[in-house]
């Protein structure tokens, strides 16, 4: 098994929820129940592992597969009868005709002095194959299980779902609490990979900050050095985990699948998008576009500025994502006939332009976090316009979508052979002249992966956006 990235936090999280139903509840009620989401392969199955392993306490780990639901609660029951729930020996053999009778025989099986987990992985599957386990949950756990110290754990890559599921007129509203799974962050792949904040930046734009990928990187590794490897094995975690979450996400749905591909290769715009598949009507490809925002595959977004704009632009949430569908997927068929050095020449040729365009959403991200930005900045995105005017990449007003003033202009600058210049500083000062709402007094900021040859900028090193990710108490 691969190694266990620390994840402190929420850990914690799941021990405190433990800790109060091991001291009970009002009213004779000490049972919980936690909504665990969080995109696919970014280890929620893992943590909940290594909760219920490290809190030692009986439990019950069901992995949902989809099929019937007959299939689904024989398969629960076995799971159960295999557990280490206190009855769980009581429960070899047992069937049931409903899932009111599956959950109601668990609860049977559950610790009544002391703690146990209850833990349901895939949620969303189960919802699919028979919505109205939702309201027999709520009843059963309403009746039986908040009744026992046990903490209910719900786990799905289903976003959508899995915040409907607390929303009100659904029957779960206001009995689960939610907590939601992130990838690992840069400051994360600079502890646990031992790397330089600029090479933990670049790693987590080829990761997505994915564990099953960062648990299998040697500690130390540059990116390039890394790659070669990597792309030189079809089994290695970089291949497999786009591929396997493709498959999961978009196995049925050809059409928003090449529409992906097309965003990753470059188009941005709904005409150039358009342009890219021709196959896709216009109709199909609005929903596919629409699908992969609401799966949270894609991000729609506007240019911030203190005009309102309709020019969306539309790019890949995830950077390992955006990673695989450049260079892994395309040459896949090579990487498996062992010419995995055709595929890493491709992704070096392409290397710096990729990881110059993957890096700025980050960067936004990275400053909306950090402390000593101009004051008044309330929000913190880029600036475009269908003209093809000036691309700023980096803007701060003082609120969004729409913001009153600029409080900042900035440009990137990843570069690992020269840093942020003075024709950098003259290209920037002309694209903030074109700003709507900025004059020359609207401070430049200079994120450079290389220093700054230039002092009238204010700059923000690798350092800078690795340390913004740290816990403020760290």
């Amino acid at each position: 098994m691969d190694r266990f990235l620390e994840r402190a936090p929420e850990l914690e999280r799941l021990q405190r929820a433990l800790a109060r139903v091991e001291s009970g509840g009002r009213g004779g009620r000490p049972g919980r129940a936690v909504l665990l989401r969080g995109r696919r392969r970014v280890g929620k199955s893992r943590l909940v592992e290594e909760f219920v392993r490290r809190s030692d306490v009986p439990h019950l780990f069901y992995s949902v597969i989809p099929g019937s639901p007959d299939r689904q609660r024989r398969e629960f029951l076995e799971a159960a009868a295999a557990s280490t729930l206190p009855g769980a020996p009581s429960l070899a053999g047992r069937t049931a005709g409903s899932w009111e009778e599956a959950l109601r025989l668990v609860a049977e099986a559950v610790p009544r002095d002391s703690p146990g987990v209850i833990v349901v992985d895939e949620f969303p599957s189960l919802l699919a194959s028979d919505p109205g386990v939702e309201g027999v949950l709520q009843l059963v756990f309403a009746r039986e299980l908040s009744r026992r110290p046990v903490l209910l754990i719900l786990v799905g890559s289903d976003a959508a779902t899995m915040e409907a599921v607390n929303q009100p007129g659904r029957p779960f509203y206001m009995r689960a609490a939610e907590m939601v799974l992130h990838p690992l962050t840069p400051a994360d792949l600079a502890s646990v990979l031992e790397l330089p904040a600029a090479e933990a930046v670049d790693a987590h734009l080829v990761s997505g900050g994915l564990p099953m990928i960062c648990a299998r990187w040697p500690r130390g590794l540059a990116v390039r050095d890394h790659l070669r490897p990597a792309l030189a094995d079809p089994a290695s975690a970089l291949l497999v985990t786009g591929e396997r979450a493709l498959s999961a996400e978009l196995a049925p749905d050809t059409q928003a699948r090449t529409v992906l591909e097309a965003v990753a290769s470059g188009a941005r715009t709904h005409s150039a998008i358009g342009r890219a598949v021709p196959e896709v009507p216009r109709a199909s490809l609005n929903r596919a576009l629409q699908s992969l925002v609401e799966r949270r595959l894609l991000v729609a977004e506007l240019p911030l500025s203190v005009r309102p704009s309709r020019e969306t632009r539309y790019r890949l949430a995830d950077t390992h994502l955006w990673f695989w569908l450049a260079f892994a997927g395309p040459r896949l068929p090579e990487i498996e006939r062992g010419r995995g050095d055709l595929a890493l020449t491709r992704v070096l040729r392409s290397w710096e332009a990729w990881r110059s365009a993957a890096v700025v959403p980050l960067v936004r991200e990275s400053l909306r976090r950090m402390d000593g930005l101009p004051r008044g900045t309330g929000a913190v995105g880029g600036y475009w316009t269908r003209a093809g005017g000036p691309e700023i990449d980096v803007v701060g007003t003082d609120r969004e979508p729409v913001g009153e003033r600029i409080t900042m202009t900035g440009a990137v600058a990843w570069r690992e052979d020269r840093p942020f210049d003075r024709r950098d500083l003259d290209a920037l000062i002309v694209r903030r002249s074109k700003l709507p709402g900025a004059d020359a007094g609207v401070p430049l900021f200079a994120v450079s992966r290389s220093g700054s040859a230039t002092a009238e900028v204010t700059l923000v090193t690798p350092e800078d956006l690795v340390a913004a990710w740290r816990p403020r108490d760290a």
